[in-house]
């Protein structure tokens, strides 16, 4: 991890959003109105144990065209270097959501069996809920058993918006 982490704003389609990236990569993109930008610095902070200056990288540049290109339904894969820290479960789930190929959603119980303890629904749930990289690691394509969305921390409508424009089925006009 680099010594600080540059954050900036970036526009959205389904709002503004929040961006910071250490010199290896991008390691935090939040919506604003999850908790409030002040909030939002606090926990990236705390978990990364390092100052936030407000500032713009090159990791920054290509992910905000690389968001761009998302929005758009021109981009299914991410290429930005990302930095992200969690515990080991979290880490593992983090790479079974980037395995879930766009437009395709798992249920937390699938999620569960492919990590070898398919009683950790709920822990996946949690996992799901850690992760600090909104839409580069798609914790919005996670949706319940039964079908239905379930959770999200970008709120619900937000989770319908993009699953809809990854399936083809809606676009982003507000």
């Amino acid at each position: 991890m680099s010594e600080s982490i540059v954050y900036r704003n970036l526009p959205s389609p389904l709002g503004e959003m929040i961006a910071a990236a250490s010199d290896n990569g991008v390691c935090f993109l939040e919506w604003h109105d999850r908790g409030g930008v002040g909030q939002i610095k606090k926990r990236v902070e705390k978990r990364y144990k390092l100052p936030l200056e407000k500032g713009d990288n090159k990791h920054l540049r290509k992910l905000e065209k690389e968001l761009a290109k998302y929005f758009t339904g021109k981009l299914k894969d991410f290429t930005v270097d990302i930095e992200v820290e969690g515990t080991t479960f979290q880490c593992e789930t983090w790479r079974q959501l980037l395995k879930i190929p766009y437009g395709k959603t798992k249920s937390y119980g699938q999620l569960a069996k492919l990590l070898g303890n398919p009683g950790a629904s709920r822990a996946i749930g949690r996992a799901n809920g850690s992760n600090y990289l909104s839409v580069v690691i798609p914790c919005h394509r996670v949706i319940n058993a039964n079908g239905k969305l379930g959770g999200y921390g970008g709120k619900l409508w937000r989770k319908k918006k993009l699953l809809a424009l990854e399936s083809g089925e809606g676009t982003l006009d507000l």
